[in-house]
């Protein structure tokens, strides 16, 4: 056991009417990449946070030891200062501020309460080289893409002396590339004796990086796989987390593509802060009834840029181009107008954008459509409430009741919640930005069947995806980003992976 560096014992954790966490037992080796995987709500992020602090010693039971020794953190600092260190999926860190001032937020490189800017600035750069991130300790983060952004996290923890680091979802937001050099860098701390916990529901990252997986389901432990004796295969550590074999993923449909029913057409769109930077340049696309169009493209190719500014000119200035529903031109030049006309938009980012977590789940299923269960200004309760009950049925939304708060629904369901939203909206056309990001296997197979059933009455879906399989498995027709600019179009039926890489890098080839 003296090559344990972690060791959670019978670990239970309680929620009001909820238990969270069951006896679970959980240990981590020196130096070693142990993967931690399980459907949302299985009660990975509350074994996490239990054990660095977030939910203090006292409110939960079990034990935890760090490096041989029993831990009682009462907060998220004590558990950093003794090496132990987490990144969440959603990055903390100040866009107007540097790299340097970020690196160093809380845990300031000062002398008698005076910051020593030279000292800091050496000490980031000495960071940044340790996690192969060339750029400038002045840069501002906002200049820097999700990418580099995860990199200066973990910059900022090797500043806190990690020991054990713990990354929930590390590359949800990452490209193929950006993805593969992050796990490399966990390869080489492990060279170097640091312990890595990963969260990650990319089955296909978790099983080529990890040393050791545990499996959590309904807040128990099922089991823990050797990744050097055991035989490990995505259907393996499938069946484990949701109890059965998945047998498909993506679900069969039988397409009947009518007419178009959207399309835009020489399209423009330039950055809102750095007004001389083009996001989108000269666009064409159309989506036709029953039709679920996939746009790829690598990170930074200006997918959700555009999406955001045909929903109402959501993001972006000195926007230029024409949108036209069956035909007609239509005015979507502000978010109710695009409403009014049957366009809705779902976020990549349904914490911040898509959702008021702090209000009930009835309250954010009726948010974008009120004046259909309101009379005089004011909200008829019964028919709210029978309203949202309807939806909470139709998309399986696990949860107590509709007046639960969102925010304590897992990934999944708060997306069910995010489409339940729109689709009360009455949409025509539905553009669903990363409509599966941060949520597990089970729930996406159950978020592509609603995508079906929503294309089957009609509708035209616009799917942007930085998931390759999905695009294939779930779309019609793709199109294909770079640089702000569609660089390909192909039916999915005729496309591979392949195929879409070699239009983005053969694009690539010729702008450089």
């Amino acid at each position: 056991m003296s090559n344990v560096i972690l060791e959670m014992r019978n670990i239970t954790k309680t929620f009001p009417g909820v238990k969270a966490l069951d006896n679970v037992n959980f240990s981590v080796k020196q130096g070693e990449i142990h993967a931690l995987v399980g459907e949302n709500g299985a009660g990975k992020s509350t074994l996490m946070k239990v054990l660095s602090g977030v939910y203090p010693y006292g409110s939960y039971s079990g034990e935890i030891y760090f490096q041989g020794k029993e831990c009682r953190f009462r907060d998220i600092t004590e558990s950093e200062e003794v090496g132990l260190v987490i990144i969440h999926q959603e990055l903390a860190l100040i866009p107007f501020l540097s790299i340097t001032e970020n690196l160093f937020l809380g845990n300031e490189r000062a002398k008698n309460g005076i910051i020593d800017w030279n000292e800091a600035i050496s000490k980031a750069k000495e960071l940044l080289d340790k996690v192969g991130l060339h750029e400038s300790p002045n840069t501002l983060i906002t200049d820097m893409g999700v990418g580099k952004q995860q990199l200066v996290e973990i910059a900022k923890a090797l500043a806190k002396k990690v020991q054990l680091l713990i990354l929930d979802e590390p590359t949800a937001s990452l490209n193929e590339s950006d993805s593969e050099k992050l796990l490399q860098l966990l390869r080489q701390f492990k060279e170097h004796g640091i312990s890595s916990i990963l969260i990650s529901h990319k089955l296909s990252e978790v099983s080529k990086i990890a040393d050791s997986i545990t499996i959590l389901r309904d807040g128990a432990t099922i089991e823990t796989l050797d990744c050097q004796q055991d035989e490990i295969t995505e259907d393996r550590i499938i069946r484990g987390m949701v109890g059965r074999d998945l047998t498909h993923r993506f679900p069969p449909r039988d397409s009947k593509i009518g007419d178009v029913i959207f399309e835009v057409r020489d399209w423009n769109v330039y950055h809102p802060i750095h007004e001389d930077r083009k996001v989108s340049s000269n666009v064409n696309i159309s989506v036709r009834k029953g039709e679920v169009v996939g746009i790829s493209g690598l990170m930074g190719a200006g997918r959700t840029e555009l999406a955001m500014s045909i929903f109402g000119r959501a993001y972006g200035t000195r926007i230029s181009g024409k949108a036209y529903k069956y035909g007609k031109e239509v005015d979507i030049s502000t978010i109710d107008k695009a409403i009014a006309n049957g366009i809705v938009y779902a976020t990549e980012d349904r914490k911040v954008y898509g959702l008021v977590l702090i209000e009930a789940i009835k309250d954010n299923i009726t948010l974008a459509n009120l004046g259909a269960i309101s009379q005089g200004g004011v909200v008829n309760e019964p028919k709210e409430m029978k309203a949202t009950t309807e939806y909470r049925e139709k998309l399986n939304i696990k949860c107590s009741s509709i007046l639960q708060q969102t925010l304590n629904l897992s990934g999944g369901n708060q997306q069910k919640v995010v489409l339940s939203k729109w689709l009360f909206a009455e949409p025509e056309i539905l553009i669903l930005d990363e409509p599966t990001r941060g949520i597990d296997v089970g729930a996406k197979y159950e978020i592509y069947t609603i995508i079906n059933r929503l294309a089957d009455e009609g509708k035209g879906i616009i799917l942007v995806s930085s998931e390759l399989p999905e695009i294939l498995g779930v779309c019609d027709r793709i199109y294909v980003m770079r640089d702000g600019k569609v660089v390909g179009e192909m039916p999915a039926k005729e496309a591979s992976q392949e195929s879409i890489m070699k239009c983005i890098m053969t694009q690539q080839e010729v702008i450089e």
